[in-house]
């Protein structure tokens, strides 16, 4: 046993949330073209595919009950929480939508307390206020500045929904981090998700065309790269220090709807943006004399 040193989860968490938000932004573009149901079931079908033959290969066998209860769980949330997020992206712009869901770190944080008895720190708190002032900030310039009808209203209750989900997502997979390697969590991850949506595909599912079958390519290796970067941080760092570095994905999201879709960014963004780097930096400083905690 070794200790990793006190930066490390945090930076692969950090190249984790850049990973995923790449993923996401080819997932708009599947998702508009195929509809977030076929877009989702094939992303999960080709991860399962990449995730599953380096699970095996590395020595994999069937977890514990216990254990699978938790795979089983985390997989079942997570579902549900990309689909919804999905389908919002459909209706809103990537920064947007990554915004909204700022509300699930802040949420995440007080249920580590609740569920995983994790003490909260002072800068974690002063961090998840930060971090949703300065999502206020910009989810309050979007809405000024743009026309709301009904797709963005549905928009909205999907990401909102999602946003739920994955704050619980983040106590699941702290749990399942101290459990598993980073490899079955992946395969199990995408396993599930392939299992709960394929009976919704002999009715819903629409064929990708070449264009669509490359975005869905590039989103399944980065997720199956940002679930096994996760699972690594998790083991190895509390949800409370790690949940605040979510934030960094709007400057990812910013970077990749103007590069993807020609999406803008506003004063009110830029302002946003910088209160959220700032709770990053605030909540990751670990209190003078304070030692990493120790890998698994």
């Amino acid at each position: 046993m070794h200790r990793d040193h006190a930066l490390m989860p945090i930076l692969m968490a950090a190249l984790a949330v850049a990973s995923l938000s790449l993923m996401d932004a080819f997932m708009k573009s599947a998702a508009l073209a195929l509809g977030a149901f076929s877009a989702a079931w094939l992303r999960s079908l080709i991860a399962t595919g990449i995730a599953v033959p380096l699970w095996l290969a590395r020595g994999g066998k069937w977890p514990r009950r216990e254990v699978l209860l938790v795979h089983l769980q985390r997989g079942v949330v997570s579902t549900f929480m990309a689909l919804t997020f999905f389908y919002a992206l459909t209706k809103l712009s990537v920064a947007e939508a990554i915004a909204i869901s700022f509300i699930a770190p802040l949420i995440a944080l007080y249920l580590a307390r609740i569920l995983l008895g994790e003490t909260i720190r002072r800068e974690a708190i002063i961090a998840s206020i930060l971090g949703f002032v300065g999502t206020l900030v910009i989810v309050g310039g979007k809405i000024g500045a743009s026309d709301f009808d009904w797709d963005t209203a549905w928009g909205l209750a999907a990401i909102l929904v999602s946003a739920l989900l994955y704050a619980y997502n983040f106590i699941l997979i702290r749990r399942q981090s101290q459990m598993a390697g980073p490899a079955e969590i992946a395969s199990f991850h995408s396993g599930v998700s392939v299992v709960l949506l394929g009976g919704g595909v002999p009715f819903l599912f629409v064929m990708p065309d070449a264009g669509a079958t490359t975005d869905l390519l590039a989103a399944a290796i980065l997720t199956v790269f940002g679930a096994m970067a996760f699972a690594w941080a998790y083991a190895r760092a509390e949800a409370q220090v790690l949940v605040p570095l979510e934030y960094s994905a709007f400057l990812w999201a910013s970077l990749f709807g103007w590069l993807f879709f020609a999406e803008t960014l506003t004063t009110p963004t830029l302002i946003g943006t910088a209160i959220i780097i700032g709770s990053c930096w605030f909540a990751t400083r670990r209190p003078r004399g304070q030692k990493a905690p120790s890998a698994l």
